[in-house]
């Protein structure tokens, strides 16, 4: 590691280092993969830097991280799930960047629905980010598609249920009258008090 011109050699014990913050120093390149290695990790804070490539996939094996601030770098590719193991009670940041996909299910960091953490990554989805994932963009798609081409078809659909509307309403109607005339021709007494009602109206 250097540090003011100086390159210091931590060894062994770098494993156990409890926070590193390396924020607002122009660096380049990858976030180095062995830093999961740091089980002691309480606090990370690689932000404001030119760091590129995606962050590592085993970042889940810092148990006890709190603090993980990744911003304003160009880091891509989709979060990894192992994210989701931990437990930010305290910050996290990962905002201005170009990830994408879908930010992983699980206890963290999906429960922190604050949009602000993921501010500027356009290619990220979710419920609470203004790109929606695609599981909800099929069901929009559908939806329009039933609104433009399925239009027609929802009209022919439309049309054969007053078809049978019609039709169901006549043959019931028809069914009826013929009960009724039946029932007339059937009951002499029906059939001279009804005339004598038709003559009286």
């Amino acid at each position: 590691m250097v540090e003011k011109c100086r390159e210091l050699e931590f060894g062994s014990t770098f494993k156990y280092v409890n926070s590193i913050d390396v924020s607002q120093n122009n660096l380049i390149g990858e976030i180095p993969e062995d830093i999961t290695s740091l089980i002691a990790l309480g606090a990370l804070n690689f932000s404001w830097n030119k760091l590129i490539g995606s962050i590592p996939k085993k970042i889940g094996n810092i148990r006890s991280l709190e603090t993980l601030d990744l911003s304003n770098n160009n880091l891509s590719r989709p979060i990894p799930q192992s994210i989701s193991s931990l437990a930010f009670s305290s910050h996290l940041n990962l905002s201005h960047n170009n990830l994408s996909g879908k930010i992983p299910s699980g206890n963290q960091p999906q429960t922190l629905d604050d949009s602000s953490i993921y501010t500027d990554n356009p290619l990220l989805c979710e419920f609470f980010l203004p790109t929606k994932c695609s599981g909800n963009e099929d069901h929009t798609s559908n939806s329009s598609t039933s609104g433009e081409g399925g239009s027609e078809d929802n009209g022919v659909k439309n049309d054969n249920e007053m078809l049978w509307f019609y039709v169901s309403m006549g043959s019931g109607f028809l069914v009826g009258l013929c009960g009724v005339c039946f029932t007339l021709w059937i009951k002499v007494s029906w059939r001279k008090v009804y005339f004598w009602f038709v003559g009286i109206a």
